[in-house]
């Protein structure tokens, strides 16, 4: 899942035969987890990701012509060419809007990039909340950015991956996914604050303090996710315009059960009081789990976690049965602590665990879900690893 020359020579010569040239070069940008902090992002909020080693890899050429030649590896179908000119929002190409968005929205922002081939191939899972669309865009970004010579910071390329993604696919995401691929660094936690992008980076060093951060992807993939993430944001703003609030950033941690007092009596949504409770709480878990790593103290995190599940579960009510049945198996069989992670619905869920208890978790959340009836759940370790780069 690292990157590998062999690796690299196999994507070089995949693009040499589908193009009749070599490429520039190879550039690669991975997928996330996030620690904590969920549904936050588009209320200005705090998040908490950390980059996987799972990259979705890019071999590219630039090109004069105004055309823009697109193929992965990963799924079946030939080249997709566009226009650069002819590029426009809402227009389908289906996987390959992710990177046909990010040429749209470098292009929109000014900057000259006059067409490309373009080979992918990833490692990211799809589907299973670990941003592998990010991956793409971030990939695409990074690469023309360094062909093209436009001198665009990481933070830049993330937040008009994110435009690509909001405004050409049509996904109102926040900008957590885009930021971590783009931003993170190995071994650690990035602090985001989503409001001015300030970032830290957190020390997250688990093989240090004998623990481990283990997914579990339950292969669960739900359609009608999208449409939900938009609703439970349409929420959020509703509850911040109800009380004077320009998002729910603004509305301390110290104030919520006023503030929950005031929606109740203005005849408030009961869906957008929870929504509320769960931002804000969320918001100071992130503090939370921050002061704790700080501490050196990451075990005291694991309890975090799970009240954050309880939070996603019960107040923004997007869970489904087998992230729940992770968490429960995952912490009766004596993990730290676990939760969903990503937009829910089906996806992935984290679970800390002591190293030694790594193995005996895992065989218990995979025997629960046989005994449920349910898919057998992908599980493996998320080691905090590095952002976008160039590989080749």
């Amino acid at each position: 899942m690292t990157d590998h020359t062999a690796d690299n020579a196999e994507l070089v010569t995949a693009f040499t035969e589908l193009y009749g040239a070599a490429p520039e070069g190879v550039w690669a940008a991975p997928g996330r987890v996030n620690l904590i902090g969920e549904y936050t992002d588009f209320n200005d909020g705090f998040v908490m990701p950390l980059a996987l080693p799972h990259t979705a890899r890019a071999a590219v050429a630039r090109r004069t012509d105004g055309e823009l030649r697109l193929h992965s590896t990963d799924v079946p179908g030939g080249v997709v060419r566009l226009r650069v000119d002819e590029l426009a929002p809402h227009s389908g190409h289906g996987w390959a809007a992710y990177p046909a968005g990010v040429v749209w929205a470098l292009r929109e922002a000014g900057h000259q990039v006059t067409g490309a081939d373009i080979q992918l191939t990833s490692t990211v899972p799809t589907g299973a909340g670990l941003s592998s669309s990010a991956a793409l865009e971030v990939v695409t970004a990074l690469a023309l950015n360094d062909l093209f010579e436009l001198g665009l910071s990481a933070s830049e390329l993330a937040v008009l991956s994110q435009r690509a993604e909001n405004a050409f696919v049509g996904v109102p995401c926040g900008v957590m996914d885009q930021m971590a691929s783009a931003c993170c660094t190995d071994g650690h936690a990035l602090h985001l604050d989503t409001r001015d992008l300030t970032q830290r980076q957190v020390p997250f060093d688990l093989a240090a303090h004998g623990l481990r951060l283990l997914v579990v992807d339950t292969r669960v993939k739900h359609e009608l996710g999208d449409g939900a993430y938009a609703e439970r944001r349409a929420g959020c703003e509703a509850g911040a315009r109800a009380l004077g609030i320009g998002t729910l950033r603004d509305l301390p941690y110290e104030g919520l059960g006023a503030a929950l007092d005031t929606l109740a009596e203005a005849g408030a949504d009961e869906s957008v009081v929870r929504y509320v409770r769960h931002v804000v709480s969320d918001n100071a878990r992130v503090e939370q789990v921050i002061a704790l790593l700080d501490a050196g103290d990451v075990r005291s995190a694991g309890p975090v976690l799970t009240a954050g599940h309880v939070s996603l579960r019960d107040d923004l009510r997007v869970s489904c049965p087998e992230l729940d049945l992770v968490v429960s198996a995952a912490n009766a069989a004596g993990a730290l602590g676990a939760r969903m992670t990503g937009g829910g619905f089906g996806g992935s869920a984290i679970v800390l665990v002591e190293e030694s208890d790594a193995d005996a978790v895992t065989k218990s959340v995979l025997e629960a879900f046989t005994s449920a009836g349910y898919a057998t759940p992908g599980v493996f370790p998320a080691v905090p690893s590095a952002g976008a780069r160039r590989t080749g």
